[in-house]
């Protein structure tokens, strides 16, 4: 008989990229892979609540991107399959983190040869292509920067600025692997970036639509839908004011302190319920005593 903890570490297992079973991040013993479990990239990426919500947030100020939009809108099925889509991120983030170098650079190469598939051109009639270096920084730093911002709010707010800053110094790693130029690597200069990336954002009728859909994306389970309810809410918390007021969906101080209590409630029961996840997995690959 399954109990209440491995019920609901299955349930979570289901949206992870590791329920994909192509990749075995407790292999080979002894590969650090590109990062090992001193980096801070480690610690940030290790818990799965704070990421869930700094992943959605992620993806609502990726859109905000008209050649970025564009790219999912012409080249994906993720309306017919959002979860599978969010199946595979969850996969290339946590087995270029956790896994081991070989399979790390393996999904990093398959990646950049479905990057040169992907252009055309977007709603406002300007080309893209998804290997252009300057769309695959916008891409990572809006990632990188609201995981570490969910990090900050929903596991460790006393994350020290020059960890921060090694963060992104540690991720960008990644995305230069890609084929990203001119990556900020601090938290200063990805502010500055943030700013300066501004004036080519927009929220037009495709973002509107794309965030229906992602707002409205179904949960593995009826018992796990009020927790993405949830987590969606806090994606738009997560996200910088000027980013929330494009999207029309500034979340309160009162409603936020609201969802910062029920993601803290949620942490709780998932931290206790995961016990095999991507950190677990790696940190036995290495030999450290995980308690």
């Amino acid at each position: 008989m399954i109990n209440l903890r491995d019920r609901i570490q299955q349930q979570v297992f289901r949206l992870n990229g590791l329920s994909l079973n192509e990749f075995d991040i407790s292999q080979p013993p002894g590969d650090p892979g590109l990062f090992g479990p001193d980096s801070v990239i480690w610690q940030v990426h290790g818990d799965f609540t704070s990421m869930m919500c700094g992943g959605i947030s992620a993806l609502l100020l990726q859109m905000l991107h008209p050649a970025a939009l564009a790219g999912v809108w012409d080249h994906s099925n993720f309306r017919q399959d959002m979860m599978g889509r969010l199946r595979r991120t969850s996969q290339f983030i946590a087995v270029t983190t956790f896994g081991n170098t070989q399979d790390a650079h393996t999904l990093i190469e398959r990646v950049k040869r479905i990057h040169l598939k992907v252009s055309g051109v977007d709603s406002a009639g300007k080309p893209y292509a998804a290997s252009d270096p300057h769309l695959l920084t916008w891409v990572h730093v809006a990632e990188t920067s609201r995981f570490l911002a969910a990090h900050l709010r929903y596991k460790n707010p006393h994350l020290s600025r020059a960890d921060q800053d090694r963060y992104y110094q540690e991720a960008a790693l990644i995305a230069e692997a890609l084929g990203a130029e001119k990556v900020p690597k601090s938290v200063v200069d990805v502010a500055d970036y943030l700013q300066q990336m501004r004036p080519e954002l927009r929220f037009d009728q495709r973002t509107a639509e794309v965030t229906h859909l992602l707002m409205n994306a179904p949960a593995p389970s009826w018992q796990a839908r009020p927790v993405m309810k949830i987590m969606l809410k806090s994606g738009f918390g997560l996200m910088p004011d000027w980013a929330q007021a494009m999207s029309g969906r500034e979340t309160g101080r009162f409603q936020q302190a609201i969802i910062d209590q029920q993601i803290a409630a949620i942490a709780v029961g998932l931290r206790w319920s995961i016990q095999r996840g991507a950190w677990y997995r790696a940190m036995v690959r290495m030999g450290r005593d995980v308690g």
